[in-house]
């Protein structure tokens, strides 16, 4: 894949993973604690607010990766 193309998928698909990652945490956090004090809601919101970039460290290392050359052109 191109490199312009590769970085074009990965935002795209990076803005998602946030969107998605926030309204996760949100939906489970209103289910499950609701009636938790401040210092639960810190925590969990510290932690899962953390927890998100492994798998966007792993898309932004994707993205930029150096282009593999196995002797085809494509340009």
């Amino acid at each position: 894949m191109r490199p312009n193309l590769r970085t074009l998928v990965g935002s795209i698909l990076l803005v998602l993973l946030t969107l998605f990652y926030a309204w996760l945490t949100v939906a489970v956090a209103s289910a499950r604690l609701a009636e938790s004090s401040g210092l639960t809601h810190l925590i969990f919101f510290a932690t899962t607010g953390l927890f998100w970039i492994l798998p966007a460290m792993w898309l932004v290392r994707w993205m930029y990766r150096p282009r593999e050359n196995n002797g085809s052109r494509d340009d």
